[in-house]
């Protein structure tokens, strides 16, 4: 019985350095979608692990809560990741916009000279 408790004991360990191990051989820089999945779900495991210590089943509630946290982290992190997304595009715009006003100056003083205004 008390290796089983011990066992019980090691699951959210080895999901929580398994989780890390995926993460950090992904093989390029993470989205904000998956930085907030990732902190979700371990945020998700290490409290639900805590609460199902509590009322003797760790495991289930690292499972339960790592589930939860990584839907939850996902979401957030989507929202996050369609702002970044859209300032992006922003910025292209306001740099578009930009040029063309650069554009059009030099256009008119190129005009004014021409005239004999300068």
């Amino acid at each position: 019985m008390n290796a089983n408790r011990t066992v019980t004991n090691i699951i959210p360990t080895v999901l929580l350095a398994g989780s890390i191990f995926v993460a950090g051989c992904s093989g390029g820089p993470l989205t904000p979608r998956e930085k907030g999945a990732g902190v979700g779900a371990l945020g998700g495991a290490a409290v639900g692990g805590l609460i199902g210590s509590a009322v003797g089943h760790p495991a289930a509630g690292a499972a339960i809560g790592g589930g939860l946290g990584l839907g939850a982290g996902a979401l957030v992190g989507d929202q996050l990741q369609g702002q970044e997304n859209e300032n992006y595009r922003q910025d292209n715009q306001i740099r578009s916009n930009q040029a063309e006003i650069d554009r059009q100056r030099y256009e008119l003083e190129r005009l004014r000279r021409q005239r004999g205004e300068y």
